[in-house]
């Protein structure tokens, strides 16, 4: 999702020169233990946009001068981080931290035996247990095993035109049926319902999906660990998406860029799209900016007209349910350990500010202060500026009761198979991309809904076989 929803189509910032100057070389000098200490390290980050690599590389120099520890930064592209690091690990040149890691990959390189284990249990021991959001810290462990330091995270949002729902007197689609109520009411000639994703080829696709799915207890493996795609909450989940997707979205594949376009364009009253999109809502990125009929004369007329639902809830689940990321920092098995060890804790605090300050509408801290000061970073994320082109407080553009869903989503969110330790078979699926498969033929009118929950039962149940 990283690639995707939470911004246009990313590049690899520096990656084809960091093959050719042999960056991509960690500090370590073979594949099965602990680096060399030379106080150098190789730091691979995914938060590889232009300006997002500056913001880091000056966290960097801050840390280099403080400590002297050289690290060597490297922008990769999250679509390529798998393939990389298999790369890498076969020829014993890993890097020693890697950054904005998402649960699955983290948990793909976990299960391969690439990361050290030890490490982030010890600096989140350091830093403070009780600093940390507690889920963030469920989410990103086995058990007692910490994998990484979970650093920020993103929620996936239901954004709805909160004035044309009060005009036809309708409720906020918090729920199943009033979601689907509201885009049956607001679908008419030149406007549609909702905007969600249906690409087959897409991440972002599973993951609009698996957000409304999870509001219905829709899991993808059941407590036995066996694949439950074909489970009447999944079931309803397929079939209510298709609704929402075919009947009162538009037609054609619907792409991470398309759904976001339809909705500043004005013509659809709901969009499923991660956090990342709030500046962009509030016309602070000129890629990207509003194009509504009013928003010509009035930049922030979206963003002041628009509401956002966080979690959802449908008929068949307890509760309502919320599907986000949480990136983490990771050590490699053949880390330099101390060095490493610092940076990272050094990320995580004096850095931190800056490093969640670089887009914080999607990067919600998840240490949310010190043992000194227990809100100094949510306070800190809260007054942060947001924006590219033109850069306002995230406070001053949305109001607290927004900020505060936010904040308070990291504790509800929920994922597919991480929970029951399938986090491997999680990451196989972002690859292999079973869901948005089905989802595609599904909303394209070749398979049924169930037909759809069926076919990507099947694929994910081949999946989890071969990684046996």
């Amino acid at each position: 999702m990283r690639t995707k929803s939470r911004r246009s189509r990313m590049t690899a910032v520096g990656l084809t020169a960091a093959l050719g100057l042999g960056l991509l070389t960690g500090c370590g000098s073979g594949s099965t233990g602990p680096g060399r200490a030379d106080r150098e390290i190789t730091v691979w980050s995914q938060e590889n946009l232009p300006d997002r690599i500056a913001v880091t590389q000056k966290i960097i120099d801050g840390f280099e001068k403080k400590t002297g520890i050289k690290v060597r930064l490297v922008g990769v592209d999250e679509g390529q981080m798998p393939q990389l690091i298999m790369s890498a690990a076969a020829s014993g040149t890993l890097p020693d931290v890697i950054g904005a890691a998402p649960m699955g990959q983290v948990w793909q390189m976990y299960s391969n035996g690439l990361l050290n284990t030890d490490m982030p249990r010890r600096i989140i021991d350091e830093l403070g247990r009780g600093t940390f959001n507690a889920n963030a810290l469920d989410l990103t462990s086995d058990g007692t095993t910490s994998l990484g330091v979970p650093s920020d995270a993103w929620l996936q949002l239901l954004v709805y035109r909160k004035d044309q729902l009060d005009r036809e007197n309708l409720a906020a689609p918090d729920t199943y049926a009033r979601t689907v109520a509201a885009a049956k009411a607001l679908t008419a000639k030149g406007n549609y319902g909702i905007s969600a994703a249906t690409d087959p080829g897409d991440v972002f696709t599973s993951q609009s999906f698996e957000s409304l799915a999870l509001a219905n207890d829709c899991q993808l493996v059941d407590d036995a660990h066996a694949v439950a795609l074909k489970s009447p909450q999944c079931e309803t989940a397929f079939r209510t998406y298709d609704q929402l997707a075919r009947d009162y979205g538009a037609a054609g594949t619907q792409t991470v860029d398309s759904t976001r376009a339809t909705y500043f364009a004005g013509r659809s009253s709901m969009m499923i799209w991660s956090s990342f999109l709030l500046d962009e809502l509030a016309g602070l990125r000129k890629d990207a900016l509003p194009s509504c009929p009013q928003c010509k004369q009035d930049a922030g007329y979206l963003s002041d007209n628009s509401g956002i639902v966080t979690a959802l809830k449908g008929p068949d689940a307890a509760e309502p349910a919320q599907f986000g990321e949480i990136t983490s920092w990771v050590t490699t098995k053949t880390a330099e350990t101390a060095a490493s060890r610092e940076f990272i804790e050094y990320m995580m605090g004096s850095g931190y500010e800056s490093w969640f300050g670089m887009a914080p509408e999607g990067k919600i801290p998840v240490r949310q202060g010190t043992a000194a000061q227990p809100e100094r970073y949510l306070d800190a994320w809260r007054h942060s500026e947001i924006g590219v082109d033109t850069k306002k407080p995230f406070d001053q553009v949305y109001p607290a009761r927004l900020l505060n869903q936010l904040a308070d989503g990291v504790s509800d969110m929920r994922r597919w198979g991480i929970t029951q330790g399938e986090g491997a078979l999680v990451g196989a699926t972002n690859g292999e991309l079973p869901v948005p498969k089905a989802i595609g033929a599904m909303t394209s009118g070749q398979i049924s809904p169930s037909e759809a929950a069926s076919e990507a039962d099947d694929e994910v149940a081949a999946l989890k076989k071969s990684l046996q």
